[in-house]
This record gives C-alpha cells, structure tokens and sequence, in this order.
C-alpha cells in the first residue's frame, strides 16, 4: 500500500521559512521521481519542484532561488526548503510520484504566510 505524509506546514511571516516533509512507504523510493505540487484558494493545483531518482532538480519560476527540493533515500523522504516566504505562497502543500502506473498524492499540509 502507498502512502505519502507530508508534514512541516504552518503559519509564517512574510521573508520566514519552513521546511516540509514527505514520508513515503509502500514503494520503490530511492528508484521513483518525487515532486511538490501547491493549491491556493479558488486556484488550481500548480507545479513546485521535482527531484529525480539521480537527484536532479527542476523548479517552477515563481520558487526558483527561494526553494530547494531534496531527499534522502536512507529515510524514504522527500523536503522542501522554503525560504523568504511571500503571501503568494500561501497554499496546501502535497507531494507526489507516479508509481507502476498510477499517480500518488498525499494528503497535503497548509502552509500559510501572513503577518
């Protein structure tokens, strides 16, 4: 069974930073792309970050230089570094792969930037 828990969300101020957690199981995790997706209110589930099996990432514009995705395969966990957090940000958090066939998404985790 595939399970992902995110963890880590909060409520920041605007230029503070969180780090969030995806804790996987039931898959192949060190072998499996792993990403970061984001939906704001009343908007659509957006892209973030994505790490491959090698390490290599790619990130949306709007996080490019503020968020660092990474991983560690000996705990089957994927993080997100956010750092000089803006109210745009605001948004539940999910992390996600494609595993035989299939996507995955945990449940999600609120991240919210306010003053």
């Amino acid at each position: 069974q595939v399970q992902l828990v995110e963890s880590g969300g909060g409520l920041v101020q605007p230029g503070g930073s969180l780090r969030l957690s995806c804790a996987a199981s039931g898959i192949i995790f060190s072998r499996l792309t792993m990403g970061w997706y984001r939906q704001a209110p009343g908007k659509q589930r957006e892209w973030v970050a994505t790490i491959t099996s090698i390490g290599s990432t790619n990130y949306a514009d709007s996080v490019k230089g503020r968020f660092t995705i990474s991983r560690d395969n000996a705990k089957n966990t994927v993080y997100l570094q956010m750092n000089s957090l803006d109210p745009e940000d605001t948004a539940v958090y999910y992390c996600n792969t494609y595993y035989v066939a299939r996507t995955y998404w945990g449940q999600g985790t609120q991240v919210t930037v306010s003053s």
